[in-house]
C-alpha cells in the first residue's frame, strides 16, 4: 500500500527562523553540524577524501549527549554472542517498528566499529587478564555492552575522538555556533539542494554573529530533542534543532511519536526541570531490582527478563505502579553491590548520587521515567542520505530505522559510530557541484522564549510516557496558541524555542493519530499494539511552515522474533 495522507491538523509554524543577513560567509566541502560521536566519527572518516570539512558545535566539542552515555556500546563481541542474537534483540525491542536491512547493517558492521574506536585509542575496561568487559542490559540476552571507566563511556569515547580531531588540522572546528537553517540552490522539485547553511556564533572574532557557510553536503549529527520535555537525561543543548531546520528544508522525519522515556533517572522532586540523573540501566544489568514504596519488586511476573526487560515495559510497568499507589516516584535497590563494587564500576553515578544525597550502597535510589531519547527523526536511507540532496544525517537526529519504536539500550552510540562510517563511504562519490544559495521565498518568524517553560509543561503532561486522546488534542490547542506569541526580538533563546514548538507540533499529531500501544508510544485508551492498522510509519513533512503527515504501511519486522 503507498503511502497516504491522513487526517490531521495542519499546524503553522515558521518556514524559516528570522535572522539577519549574513554578516560574514566562508566555504567548505562539507559542513558537520553536531560533535558527539556521530558528528567526529563523520569528520574523521571523511578527512582525506574531500578538500575541507568544517565541524559545527552548539557548545564546546564535548558539551553533547554522546558524553553523557554511561552505560556503553552493544556489538557482539564476547564469545558465543553473534550479530544475529544482537539482531533479534533489537527487533524484539524495536516492537515491529524497525527496518530490517538497518538493522542488519547495524548489528554486522558494529564489532569492526568499535575494534577501530579501540585501535583510534577509546580505552575500554578489561578483566585483570587482559579481555574486554562485557556487561548486560535490558533487552540483551547476552553479555554485549563494553564499558569505559566503570559508568563513563561516553566521556571516554568523546575523548577519544576529540584527540583524533586535535590532530587533523585539515579539520575546521567552529564551538559555540548555532545552525539556524540550510540554504538551498532551489527548489526541491527542480533538482535543488544543499548549497550552505547559516550560523549563529558567539564570539568567535570574524564570524562572530549570524554568517553563512558555503558548502556542497552537510553532515546533520545534531542530536535529540529532549529539552521539549520538562524533565530529561539529555544535555541543555537537546533543542530539536537538526530536526526542525532539516524539516523546514524539506526533508521528511519519521517515527517522532517514539520517544523512549528511560526507566530508572533520579527523581529530584517535583520541581526539577532540565537535565536530570541518569541511573544507568548497567546497574539492574549488575543485579539491582526495582521495588516500591512497599518494599514489593515490580518487574516480577511482568516480563521474562525483569528488571531486564526491555526500557518501554520497565517505564510503564513503574508508570503503572506510581499511578496504583498515588506516588511520584518508585526505588531502585541496589545496596546489595557493596561499597567496593559502587566505586569501582559505577563511580560516576556513585558520586552524582551523593551530591543529591542519597548514597546507592545504604540508601534506595528515587527513580522514575524521563525523557531519554529519540527514536526518530530525519529519515535515511541506509547510507545516510535525506530527501535533500546533499543532506545526510546520522545518530539520534537521525530515524535510520533501527530502533524502530523502542531502542535497545547502548545501541545509539553504536549507530551513530556505525551510520556514519557508511555516509563517509558514499558522501565523498556524491559531492554536489558548488552552488549559489537561491533566494529564500519561506515566510520567516521566531516563537517567543517565554513560552518555552509551558511548552515543556503541556508536552510533559499530555505527550509523556502515557497518552490519550484528549491529552494529546489539549497538547496540540496549546501548542497553536504558543505558536502565535510571535517575537522581533532575534535571539538565541527564540531560535530554541522555535525549533521546540516546531518539533512539539508534529511530534503530538504523529502521537494523536497512531491509535495503538507499540513501544514507548503509550496510550492509555488503545492499550494494544495493533499490526492491522498501525504497521508502519508516520511521516511529517513541511511546505512553507504548515506541516502535514503521511502513513507509510509496512508490515512488522518482529513477526519471527517474538
Amino acid at each position: 500500500m503507498a503511502d497516504s495522507a491522513v487526517d490531521a491538523p495542519v499546524r503553522r509554524v515558521p518556514g524559516r527562523l528570522t535572522a539577519p543577513a549574513p554578516g560574514w560567509t566562508t566555504t567548505a566541502d562539507v559542513v558537520v553540524i553536531g560533535s558527539g560521536i556521530a558528528g567526529l566519527t563523520a569528520a574523521l572518516r571523511l578527512r582525506g577524501q574531500v578538500d575541507t570539512i568544517l565541524v559545527v558545535t552548539k557548545d564546546v566539542l564535548a558539551a553533547g549527549s554522546t558524553q553523557w552515555a554511561q552505560g556503553g556500546i552493544a556489538a557482539a563481541l564476547g564469545p558465543g554472542d553473534t550479530p544475529e542474537e544482537h539482531e533479534l534483540d533489537t527487533l524484539v525491542a524495536g516492537a515491529g517498528a524497525c527496518d530490517l536491512d538497518a538493522v542488519r547493517a547495524l548489528v554486522t558492521e558494529g564489532p569492526e566499529a568499535v575494534r577501530e574506536l579501540i585501535a583510534l585509542g577509546t580505552r575500554f575496561d578489561h578483566s585483570p587478564e587482559g579481555v574486554l568487559s562485557l556487561t548486560r542490559e535490558g533487552g540483551h540476552h547476552r553479555d554485549r555492552i563494553a564499558h569505559a571507566g566503570g559508568d563513563a563511556t561516553g566521556a571516554e569515547i568523546q575523548r577519544a575522538l576529540i584527540a583524533a580531531i586535535e590532530q587533523a588540522p585539515e579539520i575546521e572546528v567552529v564551538q559555540h555556533a548555532l545552525a539556524v537553517d540550510l540554504l538551498l540552490d532551489g527548489p526541491l522539485a527542480e533538482g535543488g539542494g544543499i548549497a550552505g547553511v547559516t550560523l549563529h556564533v558567539m564570539g568567535e572574532g570574524q564570524r562572530d554573529g549570524v554568517g553563512a557557510v558555503h558548502c556542497r553536503a552537510v553532515v546533520l549529527a545534531s542530536g535529540g530533542l529532549g529539552q521539549v520535555f520538562s524533565q530529561t537525561t539529555n544535555p541543555a543543548v537537546a533543542t530539536g534543532d537538526g530536526m526542525a531546520l532539516a524539516l523546514r528544508a524539506g526533508a521528511t522525519l519519521r517515527d517522532l511519536e517514539f520517544v523512549q522515556f528511560h526507566p530508572t533517572v533520579m527523581y529530584l522532586g517535583p520541581d526539577s526541570r532540565g537535565q536530570q540523573p541518569l541511573i544507568s540501566e548497567a546497574v539492574r544489568g549488575e543485579g539491582a531490582f526495582l521495588v516500591d514504596f512497599d518494599g514489593n519488586r515490580i518487574m516480577q511476573g511482568v516480563h521474562e527478563l525483569a528488571d531486564l526487560a526491555p526500557r518501554d515495559v520497565v517505564a510503564k510497568a513503574i508508570t503503572r505502579r506510581m499511578h496504583e499507589t498515588d506516588r511520584p516516584h518508585m526505588w531502585l535497590d541496589a545496596r546489595h553491590l557493596g561499597a567496593e563494587f559502587w566505586e569501582r564500576r559505577f563511580p560516576t553515578i556513585l558520586a552524582t548520587a551523593r551530591s543529591h544525597g542519597v548514597d546507592p550502597v545504604t540508601d534506595l535510589i528515587p527513580v522514575s521515567p524521563a525523557c531519554h531519547y529519540a527514536s526518530g527523526g530525519v529519515r535515511t536511507d541506509l547510507w545516510g542520505r535525506c530527501d535533500v540532496p546533499g543532506l545526510y544525517a546520522t545518530g539520534e537526529v537521525a530515524c535510520s530505522g533501527v530502533h524502530g519504536a523502542n531502542r535497545l539500550a547502548s545501541n545509539s552510540l553504536l549507530e551513530g559510530l556505525v551510520f556514519s562510517r557508511r555516509i563517509a563511504q558514499v558522501l565523498p562519490g556524491e559531492l554536489r557541484a558548488w552552488s549559489t544559495p537561491a533566494v529564500d521565498g519561506r515566510t520567516e518568524g521566531l516563537v517567543c522564549d517565554s513560552v518555552r517553560r509551558e511548552l515543556q509543561e503541556v508536552m510533559t503532561s499530555h505527550v509523556g510516557v502515557l497518552r490519550n486522546a484528549d491529552g494529546l488534542a489539549d497538547a496540540g490547542a496549546l501548542l497553536d496558541k504558543l505558536a502565535g506569541v510571535r517575537t522581533d526580538d532575534v535571539n538565541q533563546e527564540s531560535w530554541e524555542t522555535t525549533n521546540l514548538l516546531t518539533i512539539s507540533a508534529a511530534l503530538t499529531d504523529a502521537a494523536a493519530l497512531r491509535q495503538e500501544t507499540r513501544g514507548s508510544h503509550w496510550r492509555d485508551d488503545f492499550a494494544e499494539r495493533d499490526d492491522e492498522r498501525w504497521s508502519g510509519h508516520f511521516d511529517v513533512v513541511m511546505h512553507d511552515g504548515a506541516t502535514t503527515l503521511e502513513f507509510a504501511p509496512t508490515a512488522p519486522t518482529d513477526a519471527g522474533a517474538r
